[in-house]
């Protein structure tokens, strides 16, 4: 998105070639930008210059993707075009009011089906109307849509964020030259603000490890006994890094080697050993650093000694799927112990023995039950049948191969 804002050529590298992503860049070939893909993970972008996107003749169909669709919704506010955003089932399911409420106090207008949902269009305004938002919930897809749409309006646009959320926009958008600072007030609320009608210079980018996708695979480590796994170039940004510090609390195993930067991202390798793991209490603030993560984490708690209490989850039960309902009956399906409560799960594990295993798990064509539970299925007496693993592609096209290599 930022390269196909910036004046001049993007170069990038190291790119997860999942269903969103590849829906994101369609995307922005349809509003003008030339995006190319030259390689396995290599992709070149020639960006049209912020202000510049070009009025899309045909709908933006966002697959599965909620991320790519709030985002694209924050650029499209401030520029003076209309777009229609379009989902798969899964996403026309899930809610758009969040971001739809800010980028209307900028003076876009927005039509959207009932719930706020998907199918809806966005008109941008032009001049968009800066604003200072704060944020109601902890999202960083708020908080970015609310930045992007910052890009094109004059003046200060700022977001005020009581609970910090995962930072890589603030990042991105300072190393394409954006005008952005980030402070903390008296109460300890970051305060991020952007000044707008500021041009984006093109970069050289090597996109680190995706920690989202490499916890189902930390996770497999830690609960298969005898495993020994070492997983590269693994982002490790502090907003993003909750789950290792919830699993090293629990006692696994997680060595990281050869700290450095990439692209301003801190990197590293991580050494896995399965680890004898405890229950816990995860302390909810926790939860905005690893919200992606919770389901492979219920996974490890279900083969953990003693109880996993987890709370202030609500905002799972808006995701692809209501995810603490879904892996809630999956888990119970697969012969683990589960409570559910309204905005968490209590999880009784087996202390280290296996889960008896079963299904067939229904996935509601949600990725991350699909991953989690393969994982499952792989500390199991029987094995876990999941019921549609098609969605997996959304996120993660290689896991099955990945897991079929590690398991062999």
């Amino acid at each position: 998105m930022l390269s196909a804002l910036a004046v001049g050529e993007s170069h990038i590298s190291g790119l997860l070639e999942g269903e969103d992503v590849l829906a994101t860049a369609a995307a922005m070939r349809s509003m003008g930008a030339t995006v190319e893909r030259i390689g396995e993970g290599e992709w070149r972008v020639h960006g049209v210059g912020v202000g510049a996107l070009l009025q899309p003749q045909a709908p933006l169909d966002m697959g599965n993707s909620g991320t790519s669709t709030r985002l694209l919704m924050g650029l499209v506010a401030s520029h003076p075009i209309t777009a229609t955003f379009t989902g798969d089932a899964s996403l026309s399911k899930r809610p758009m009011g969040r971001v739809i409420e800010p980028l209307s106090q900028m003076s876009a207008a927005v039509e959207a089906s009932e719930g706020g949902r998907l199918p809806l269009t966005l008109r941008g305004a032009s001049p968009a109307v800066p604003i200072t938002y704060r944020l109601p919930v902890a999202s960083a897809q708020v908080k970015s849509a609310v930045l992007l749409a910052g890009l094109n309006t004059p003046g200060v646009t700022t977001v005020i964020e009581p609970v910090p959320t995962r930072d890589h926009s603030e990042r991105m958008l300072a190393g394409f030259g954006a005008d952005l600072s980030v402070t903390v007030d008296n109460d300890g609320a970051r305060v991020i603000a952007i000044r707008g009608e500021v041009d984006l210079k093109p970069q050289t980018i090597e996109v680190p490890g995706d920690p989202s996708s490499a916890t189902f695979f930390i996770v497999a480590a830690l609960i298969v006994p005898g495993s020994e796994l070492t997983i590269e170039n693994v982002g490790l940004n502090p907003t993003r890094a909750g789950l290792i510090e919830v699993l090293r609390a629990m006692g696994g195993g997680i060595e990281e080697m050869d700290p450095r930067l990439v692209g301003g991202e801190p990197v590293a390798d991580l050494l896995v050993r399965h680890s004898p793991l405890k229950g816990a209490k995860v302390d909810p603030a926790l939860a905005p650093s690893m919200i992606d993560e919770f389901p492979a984490l219920f996974v490890a708690a279900s083969l953990a000694e003693g109880r996993t209490v987890t709370s202030g989850l609500d905002e799972l039960r808006v995701k692809e799927s209501d995810r603490l309902a879904v892996m809630a009956a999956a888990l119970t399906a697969a012969g683990a112990r589960v409570e559910e409560h309204e905005d968490g799960l209590v999880i009784h594990g087996t202390g280290g023995e296996p889960l008896p295993g079963g299904g067939p798990v229904a996935t509601h064509l949600d990725h991350r039950i699909a991953m989690s539970m393969a994982v499952a299925g792989l500390a199991s007496r029987n094995g876990v049948e999941v019921d549609d693993t098609r969605p997996i592609a959304t996120s993660f096209p290689q896991f099955e191969e990945l897991l079929d290599g590690l398991s062999s």
